[in-house]
């Protein structure tokens, strides 16, 4: 079902033979590194997939051996129970694998910063704002992702009006790629005394965090701008200007950074930032200048695009962009994303071998 190996195997050997046959490390530092890397990908595929194949082939004899054993009752249990066992490892194997088939992106690798912000809704978008902070908190933890707190704002009666995180790790993009967009909630606030349904929104963005050598910022095309802090992340150090903000002329983007009590931590922080939304931008217009890019199955990633339905009174979570419905919200609220991230892999996946097709 997932097409010819075979020119993968043969890639996969002829890497190993140039890895085999030339002296190391090559004189070319940065070309070995990449061999090296490709190599390990590929192996790795290889790998999954002859896994792959045998858990097939293992399902296929405890089907033959289930309609074989009609007449033996304890042989036929022992198949039946080993089949069940092995059904429910095939989907999982699968979609691993139709992950790893997937083009390699520009962005993996890299970290990425995450920006969540209060929509319409009012206090109720402020609140869901903070629980998706921890929802993606809870799943960084999960993985073994490090997640770090660039800037937030406190709403009055609690909850996030906004909070922009980095996330860290070799899988950080490729868990939180499909994140990008407008996440709706529906579900009875504290404050609703007559126990009515509200609507409520915040907008997600996932940006690749930029180099500083990447994204080169002259200082003639900003303005960095001090002053004092405010709400609960300056309470404590607002006798002095230690909130920064940075304006950048050509783009006509702001950032602003209180978080920190020292000034030039929050400078730092913002300049972060600012990169990220920069290199966003760039490979937005990039990508408009394509006729197929990688991500088109599964929308856009503009925050405009409504991606995300979370209806707490169903226990009801829906992907719009692929279909998806399932009755778990109250453990992806807890971190468990991965069900979701792994039907989103397989809806690219099927979306761009479908585009592949003559």
């Amino acid at each position: 079902m997932f097409g010819d190996f075979g020119n993968i195997l043969e890639k996969k050997e002829a890497l190993e033979k140039k890895l085999s046959s030339s002296p190391l490390p090559w004189a070319n530092n940065e070309e070995y590194v990449k061999v090296l890397k490709e190599y390990a990908q590929l192996r790795s595929l290889l790998e999954l997939h002859a896994e792959y194949l045998t858990l097939s082939t293992s399902i296929q004899s405890n089907e033959t051996l289930l309609l074989e054993s009609q007449d033996d009752p304890e042989m036929a249990a022992l198949a039946e129970e080993e089949l069940s066992r092995l059904k429910q490892m095939e989907p999982i194997l699968r979609k691993r694998l139709m992950q790893k088939l997937l083009p390699p992106d520009e962005n993996e690798g890299r970290p990425l910063i995450v920006e969540i912000r209060a929509g319409t809704g009012g206090e109720e978008a402020a609140l869901f704002t903070m629980d998706m902070y921890r929802m993606y908190q809870r799943y960084c933890d999960a993985l073994g992702l490090k997640c770090e707190c660039l800037s937030s704002s406190l709403a009055e009666r609690g909850g996030l009006k906004e909070v922009i995180f980095s996330i860290r790790g070799d899988s950080a993009w490729s868990q939180f790629k499909y994140e990008s967009g407008t996440h709706r909630v529906q579900r009875v606030p504290e404050t609703e005394a007559q126990g009515r349904i509200h609507t409520s929104a915040v907008t997600v963005a996932i940006m690749p965090e930029a180099e500083e050598l990447e994204i080169a910022i002259d200082p003639k095309d900003i303005q960095v701008d001090v002053f004092r802090s405010s709400g609960s992340g300056g309470q404590s150090v607002n006798t002095m200007d230690s909130a920064v903000r940075v304006t950048h002329f050509p783009t006509g983007l702001v950032v602003s950074c209180q978080d920190e009590r020292s000034q030039l931590k929050n400078k730092q922080k913002a300049f972060r930032i600012l990169r990220a939304r920069i290199l966003e931008r760039k490979q937005q217009e990039e990508n408009k200048k394509r006729v197929q890019h990688r991500r088109l199955q599964i929308g856009s990633g503009d925050r405009s695009e409504k991606i995300r339905t979370y209806n707490f009174p169903q226990n009801r979570i829906t992907d719009h962009r692929i279909q998806y419905t399932a009755y778990n919200l109250d453990r992806m609220m807890h971190g468990q994303m991965e069900d979701l991230r792994l039907a989103l892999s397989e809806a690219e996946y099927q979306g761009l071998n479908t585009l592949s097709t003559p």
